[in-house]
């Protein structure tokens, strides 16, 4: 699956917000990739085909996801 799902994080701060976001994205979605960057807020998924998954996973690890 190629396809990619950006979204953005405006309260991901840091690396360490990144990668909690990035740790909790992987677990809900198994061979998900997580490109997570602070500077820019944006997180872009490869290899998961349920956005709603994904925001999801962001929002439990305590984060805000919005449309890129």
């Amino acid at each position: 699956m190629s396809d990619a799902i950006t979204l953005k994080v405006e309260d991901m701060a840091c690396g360490h917000c990144a990668g909690a976001i990035a740790k909790a994205v992987e677990g809900a979605v198994p061979g998900a990739k997580v490109a997570a960057d602070p500077a820019t807020k944006l997180v872009t998924v490869t290899g998961a085909a349920d956005r709603a998954k994904v925001e999801a996973a962001i929002s439990a690890a305590g984060y805000t996801p919005q449309a890129a």
